[in-house]
Order: structure tokens, then C-alpha cells, then sequence
């Protein structure tokens, strides 16, 4: 189950909101941030750049990764 913080960076009716949201997969845990006056759009960046880092982290520390 992903961990998600939402804050707001500035208030107003363009407030930017500031995202974290943390992935674990057995033992592996990512984080990814992001920032935008939309939260939605915020929370799917934070949640895609957590998926990247938690995949190349795996991928990192596979023994039998194809290094390019």
C-alpha cells in the first residue's frame, strides 16, 4: 500500500500542492515528489516517479541485470 503526503506550498485559489508518495515491494521502497497547482496532476507525477525509482531499483540490484 503506497504512503502519500499532500501539502500545500502556498495558499489562494492557485495554491501549489506538494506531493510524496512512497512505494515498498518486498524489500525494496521509493519515493517520488512533485508539485503542481492541480493535486491530481501532482499525485499521478509523485506516484509515477516513485514506480521509476522502485523499478530501477530492482532492476539495480537483480543479479542477472543486462547492463546497456
Amino acid at each position: 500500500m503506497p504512503a502519500v503526503e499532500i501539502n500545500a506550498v502556498t495558499e489562494g485559489a492557485d495554491a501549489q500542492a506538494q506531493v510524496t508518495v512512497r512505494l515498498k515491494d518486498g524489500g525494496y521502497i521509493a519515493t517520488g515528489n512533485s508539485a503542481d497547482t492541480d493535486t491530481l496532476v501532482a499525485s499521478a507525477r509523485a506516484y509515477a516517479k516513485a514506480l521509476d525509482n522502485l523499478l530501477a531499483r530492482r532492476l539495480k540490484s537483480a543479479p542477472d541485470a543486462q547492463k546497456v
